[in-house]
């Protein structure tokens, strides 16, 4: 089994910085990818950014070049750096883990807004 736990989330102004993070404990493997999804009211949960062990990244579309994914695998911990945010950015963030299973976290709850 893998705890997550998540924090860093809030409300922010357009155009504002926030930075996730997420921890993980129990069953960690050596190789895993761990990532953030999010959920915004009414729709389903899409794929914001994810990262790997061995140094793979993958972004939505719709956050390259303002999210920055990044991970301390000396600490299990993997960060969502969110920059030049936008209202569409809201929702609940997931943090996720994925060695032998998929595991996810509590979410933590983002809203751009002015």
């Amino acid at each position: 089994q893998v705890q997550l736990v998540e924090s860093g989330g809030g409300l922010v102004q357009p155009g504002g910085s926030l930075r996730l993070s997420c921890a993980a404990s129990g069953s960690i493997f050596s190789i895993n990818t761990m990532g953030w999804h999010r959920q915004a009211p009414g729709k389903q949960r899409e794929l914001v950014a994810t990262t790997s062990t061995i140094g793979t990244t993958n972004y939505a579309d719709s956050v390259k070049g303002r999210f920055t994914i990044s991970r301390d695998n000396s600490k299990n911990t993997v960060y969502l750096q969110m920059n030049s945010l936008k209202p569409e950015d809201t929702g609940v963030y997931y943090c996720s883990y994925y060695s032998r299973g998929l595991y996810w976290g509590q979410g933590t709850p983002v809203t751009v807004s002015s």
